[in-house]
């Protein structure tokens, strides 16, 4: 039997998801997957998915509805990563000085336990403190001019930023240097997902860490959907493989980065 597949692109947007979940299951295929824009609002059109004998997996993000409306979730461990970011901050900051956030995606998974993560080995290091927290929907653009407004509201105070993912980060690093400081010294930096960009600005010294999001999930989403249709029994969440990388790695690993 071969394997067809049927993509659609919602555009960040969630009814716009809905919409393409509800013409799968019209469509009767065999299993769907997909990664929610936001946490919650999912629950009727899952269960349309369960009544209709449709086998749902998500992947790279998780929706708040109870475990029998999916199968399996396939990704990241985002508080993990929120903690990861926290344990390299305390590191690079010496576990003190004030910190300003770029959070993602309002309502996001990645960005509501991004934040908890790193919250959580916060209570380790009463000396470092959040000052500023705010939304840059993981754009570059809206990273950067977020960090403007961080920078015109607490300039030289600011110790460190921490960016939910690289491309806020990059967007950010532009806002600093127009400030006229050097990020990666005046301001410490630690993002999350580990993309191309990321390393660039690693071995420029703009950068002090980056937590890996593995986004390449495409051949873990096959054998996975393949082994649903067959009715093999799979774990209700699989890991993506992640590691913390720092400018010292990065001119090597560079070349081999595939996003």
């Amino acid at each position: 039997m071969g394997v067809e597949l049927k993509f659609s692109d919602a555009q960040q947007k969630q009814e716009n998801q809905i919409k393409a979940i509800r013409s799968f299951i019209a469509q009767q295929v065999d299993v769907i997957g997909v990664s929610p824009v936001v946490e919650t609002g999912w629950e009727t059109v899952f269960q349309e998915a369960k009544d209709a004998g449709i086998p749902l997996i998500l992947v790279d993000r998780r929706a708040a509805v109870p475990e029998d409306l999916y199968v399996t979730y396939l990704g990241s461990d985002f508080i993990e990563e929120g903690r990861r970011a926290g344990k390299a901050m305390a590191e690079i900051i010496g576990g003190k000085g004030k910190i300003v956030e770029l959070v993602g995606t309002v309502g996001s998974a990645p960005a509501n336990d991004r934040a908890a993560g790193f919250r959580e080995v916060m209570t380790e290091y009463p000396e470092m403190e959040i000052i500023a927290s705010q939304s840059g929907d993981f754009t570059r653009a809206k990273g950067k001019e977020v960090m403007e407004a961080f920078l015109k509201a607490h300039g030289k105070d600011i110790t460190a930023l921490y960016a939910h993912n690289d491309d806020m980060a990059i967007g950010a690093i532009q806002a600093i240097e127009e400030y006229g400081l050097k990020p990666g010294e005046d301001i410490k930096i630690v993002s999350v997902d580990a993309v191309r960009g990321a390393f660039e600005a690693m071995i420029e010294g703009k950068l002090n860490c980056t937590v890996e999001c593995n986004p390449l999930l495409g051949p873990q989403f096959f054998d996975l959907a393949l082994k649903v249709v067959n009715g093999e029994e799979v774990a209700k969440w699989v890991p993506s493989e992640e590691s913390v990388y720092y400018p010292e790695q990065a001119a090597e690993l560079l070349p081999t980065r595939q996003y």
